[in-house]
C-alpha cells in the first residue's frame, strides 16, 4: 500500500493529495478516478441558466472592456 502511486491532484492547500490512485487511473476515488464519478457526458445541468455559455462570456468580457 506504502509504494502504491499516490494522487496527481492537489488539495485546497496546495499540498498534494496522499490517498493512492485507482489502479489504471492517475487520480484517488475521491479526486475523480472512481468509476462513475464527474459530470455525465453531455450534461446540459451546466447550462440551465446560460450564465456560462460561450457568448455569455463573451458579452461579460466586452462589458467589462467598456466599464
Amino acid at each position: 500500500m506504502r509504494e502504491s502511486p499516490r494522487c496527481n491532484v492537489k488539495t485546497r492547500e496546495g499540498t498534494p493529495c496522499r490517498s493512492p490512485a485507482v489502479s489504471g487511473k492517475k487520480c484517488c476515488r475521491m479526486h475523480g478516478g472512481a468509476k462513475g464519478s464527474g459530470a455525465p457526458l453531455g450534461n446540459q445541468n451546466v447550462l440551465k441558466h446560460c450564465e456560462f455559455t460561450r457568448e455569455a462570456k463573451a458579452f461579460r468580457k466586452r462589458v467589462l472592456g467598456l466599464l
